[in-house]
């Protein structure tokens, strides 16, 4: 059975299980679907390979009647042509909740989500280099270590390496050394657009594991200062062994529920990074699952909770600091939407601060969006803020 990304990263099964549907009432065969998947949309496994590997595991559960109609159906599929892409999208958006899929059109027009939704391939792994000069070096190290991957630059960050076939990546050359961070490319963006600069105290409002946290303390040096706060100490935990590794270290580190109070956040800061939780859309190459677990009504809640953060961390930024917004969604009730109130908490639009965020926004806008489809990262909304004086 090929375990391709295209299973684990590709909202394109659904197009197999709706070819398979006439069968679904008599074989509820998780095989029967597998394999309906494995003929109509996968490349690598001969078709002939798929369904007998189907009808032998339908045979073994079921007894050899049902193998037989297995067989017949899976043979009759096999001889289809391959969907199309775009079908495959309009099949993923279908199997979607309506209202989230309705949701997802209104954000980035039909044709950005069919391409958004389209994806042939697994996303790559992302690598960011602790050194960006240093980039080209690891580049070479890792396609000798695996002349089998597909290992190049990233399309956005300029400390981005991208990997296909790889393997898992703790094996890779220079993980040992703490020269590079397994960091998805949009994620590093992200970190890049606040613009820290040496010597700045920051906080990184939403930290997570760190992998943000990380690129930030690297951006301030051993003359900034940077915090370190997320609900789940957990994460934080990880955090900070993370962050030995490769041997740099958060200020301080503390567990907040920040629509509750401040936590251990001191303030005021120079810069804030506020990568909010959010439904997550930006991820769905990654992660299909969502289009099935996500509904348009869990969006009040989670804006509701975006505003909540943005406006607690607002008091924290000094007299003309700088704030950056992030979500990994494609969605405009998290984006646009709750940014429209940043001005009553005292933020104001600002242009970016940081080179590579003021080339992605163009002109005078003062928030970008990554898409999949465009940038080859997850999907994010960005928006740069400057906290009146």
């Amino acid at each position: 059975m090929e375990r391709s990304g295209s299973w684990a990263g590709s909202p394109s099964a659904s197009i197999g299980m709706r070819r398979a549907a006439s069968a679904r009432s008599t074989c509820r065969c998780a095989q029967l679907l597998v394999a309906a998947y494995q003929v109509l949309v996968l490349t690598r496994v001969p078709a002939f390979a798929a369904v007998d590997e189907a009808v032998n595991a339908v045979k073994a559960l079921r007894g050899p009647r049902v193998a037989g109609f297995a067989n017949a159906v899976l043979r009759k599929l096999a001889a289809e042509p391959k969907p199309a892409a775009e079908e495959i999208a309009r099949a993923a958006l279908d199997a979607a909740d309506p209202s989230l899929a309705r949701a997802i059109v209104s954000a980035v027009g039909e044709a950005g989500a069919l391409r958004l939704l389209s994806s042939e391939e697994s996303p790559p792994l992302g690598l960011r280099v602790e050194n960006g000069d240093d980039r080209e070096t690891l580049i070479a190290r890792l396609r000798e270590a695996r002349p089998e991957a597909t290992i190049t630059k990233g399309l956005v960050s300029p400390l981005a390496i991208v990997a296909r076939g790889a393997g898992r990546l703790t094996d890779l050359p220079g993980w040992e050394e703490g020269g590079w961070t397994s960091q998805e490319e949009g994620s590093q963006v992200v970190a890049l657009s606040l613009g820290a600069r040496a010597g700045e105290t920051v906080l990184d409002a939403c930290a997570g594991r760190g992998n943000k946290t990380g690129l930030l303390a690297r951006m301030v040096g051993a003359s900034g200062a940077v915090d370190a706060a997320d609900l789940h100490p957990a994460k934080l935990e990880r955090l900070v062994t993370e962050l030995e590794r490769i041997g740099v270290a958060p200020r301080a580190t503390f567990a907040v529920d920040w629509v509750a109070g401040i936590g251990g956040a001191t303030g005021p800061y120079d810069r804030i990074l506020v990568d909010a939780p959010c439904s997550g859309t930006g991820t769905i190459r990654r992660r299909p699952e969502l289009l099935l677990r996500r509904k348009a009504a869990d969006l009040p809640a989670l804006a509701e909770l975006q505003r909540a953060i943005l406006g607690r961390v607002a008091g924290l930024v000094r007299p003309g600091g700088r704030l950056v917004y992030a979500v990994c969604s494609v969605l405009r009730e998290e984006a646009e939407d709750v940014v429209a109130g940043a001005e009553a908490m005292g933020l104001m639009p600002s242009l970016f601060d940081g080179e590579l965020a003021a080339t992605l926004a163009s002109g005078d806008a003062t928030s970008f969006r990554l898409m999949p489809h465009e940038h080859e990262t997850d999907g994010y909304f960005v928006a740069s803020f400057v906290k009146r004086g």
